[in-house]
């Protein structure tokens, strides 16, 4: 069985190699949003009321963002292949128990464990491009797919939610994981190579523990906020209990003698700019995603299919702009491609806040939708590589598991966090505009409206300052990136 590095770096049948590992990862990213645009039909099918349907979705990204971290360590020590192949077996398994769910908490279970192996899916993915691809101009094509996968697999999962919800019904959003994953299986026996990390192999549950449970009990507090205000007692309850468990886990972390996540991969000026960069920009993405599904669906009266279809100029801004960063990256460096994009996203969402109740998708929706999909595609594919730059081998996993965990973990807090400031500006346009003699219906859809631009307004003061810590903290070269993991000169 093949261990670290340099026994990997000619493996004959790395690109196939990667495109196994391709396919399997976007099956996990775009689950987070496969099921936003089937989520009415599968509500009123199950009996889902208004407040418990959020967590089809956050069921999700709460248990991937907060399990990455112990996944990636798990990849690291019991074999990266063997990891893989078992995260894309549960996450079939956690698919069908979905996709059959005769009940809300049934599928609020069956999208949990969907999650806590992809926590094991994930990290384990990254991990084996770091040992397969360590040339240069290679590592750049290989984190170029990676980076694409990362920035359109959610476009892509409201597209092939809208396509399945329209043609099928709302299970299949979830059924439709299984032969994925079996193709993915069958693939990686063959052609992805084992590796694994040397050294302690026991792993850190105390702090997977407060991790999880601390980043729950934040997003529970903001979901309260939107129903019993900020100054709430169960608001503020959550929220502190949320940040105590944090706080904890970082006190954990500085003890433990086989961290989580060991501060020496954060601590480190690129890595954590980088990292601070994923977890603002999954929090603007996530929540831009949400909120321009229900402007497609609830005020402009698209059909699922023609929702999904809307979102595509995304998903293809993505793939252009990972092309040219996987060609740009060795020549000038992940810097000045990151700060190019986190403008583009940031004036995205900036035009979104300026749609109305009848204004044209093709004059407001499209050309922002295409700033953002070159904006997420000039950020991605540069954190990918920014993540493992100078990550001992044996590291590798957690590193890349943070990567994943800050952008699941910003989505998660920015989808709960904006919904709570568009449930407060919609009481307040309300509140402000309804009086006797107008159009009720008409005002109701104008509050909506107001809501939606609100959330785009916070999504991009969030994207806008992760353009400011990636023109501060970034300062890799272009030799750096060169360097690859484990070598560079940080």
């Amino acid at each position: 069985m093949q261990q670290e590095g340099s026994a990997l770096s000619a493996y004959p049948k790395r690109w196939l190699a990667l495109a196994v590992i391709a396919v399997a990862q976007l099956m996990v990213v775009l689950d987070a949003t496969i099921v936003n645009i089937a989520l009415p039909q599968a509500q009123a099918d199950l009996g889902i009321t208004d407040p418990d349907r959020q967590w089809v979705v956050t069921a999700y990204t709460l248990t991937f963002g907060g399990l990455l971290l112990l996944g990636g360590r798990i990849a690291d020590y019991w074999g990266r292949k063997r990891a893989f192949v078992a995260g894309a077996i549960g996450f079939a398994l956690a698919s069908a128990l979905g996709g059959l769910a005769q009940s809300g908490g049934t599928l609020f279970a069956a999208r949990a464990l969907q999650g806590a192996f992809g926590a094991l899916l994930a990290p384990a993915s990254l991990a084996l491009l770091t040992v397969l691809f360590t040339e240069v101009k290679e590592r750049a094509k290989a984190f170029a797919v990676y980076g694409a996968i990362a920035g359109g697999g959610a476009a892509v999962g409201l597209l092939l939610g809208g396509i399945l919800t329209e043609y099928t019904n709302w299970r299949w959003c979830l059924l439709v994981n299984i032969p994925i994953a079996a193709i993915a299986i069958v693939f990686a026996i063959p052609l992805v190579p084992e590796s694994r990390a040397k050294g302690n192999t026991s792993f850190d549950i105390p702090g997977a523990f407060t991790a999880t449970l601390g980043l729950v009990s934040l997003v529970y507090g903001f979901t309260k906020a939107a129903t019993a205000g900020w100054d709430a007692a169960s608001t503020l309850t959550f929220l502190g209990i949320g940040v105590l468990l944090l706080v904890i886990f970082v006190l954990i972390q500085m003890r433990a003698k086989n961290p989580l996540l060991p501060l020496r991969i954060v601590l480190d000026r690129n890595r954590g700019g980088a990292f601070l960069a994923s977890l603002l920009t999954g929090a603007g993405l996530f929540g831009s995603f949400l909120f321009l599904t229900f402007y497609f669906q609830a005020t402009l009266g698209y059909s699922p299919l023609k929702a999904g279809l809307a979102t595509l100029p995304v998903t293809a801004g993505v793939f252009v702009a990972a092309a040219v960063a996987s060609q740009l990256i060795p020549k000038i460096g992940p810097k000045p491609l990151m700060v190019a994009g986190g403008l583009s996203s940031t004036a995205a969402m900036l035009l979104l806040t300026q749609i109305g109740l009848h204004t044209k998708y093709a004059t407001h929706v499209l050309p922002a939708e295409l700033l953002l999909g070159l904006g997420l595609g000039f950020i991605f594919v540069p954190l990918s590589n920014l993540a493992l730059i100078g990550v001992p081998n044996h590291d590798a996993g957690a590193a890349s598991a943070t990567l994943n965990s800050t952008q699941q973990v910003g989505g998660s807090l920015g989808a709960a966090l904006f919904n709570t400031f568009f449930t407060t500006a919609v009481a307040a346009y309300l509140t402000d505009h309804m009086r006797p003699g107008v159009n009720q219906t008409e005002v109701v859809a104008e509050a909506q409206v107001h809501g939606y631009t609100v959330a785009f307004f916070w999504a991009a003061v969030c994207l806008a300052i992760a353009t400011v810590i990636m023109a501060v903290l970034v300062t890799a070269r272009k030799s750096d990136v060169a360097a690859g993991p484990g070598h560079a000169a940080i």
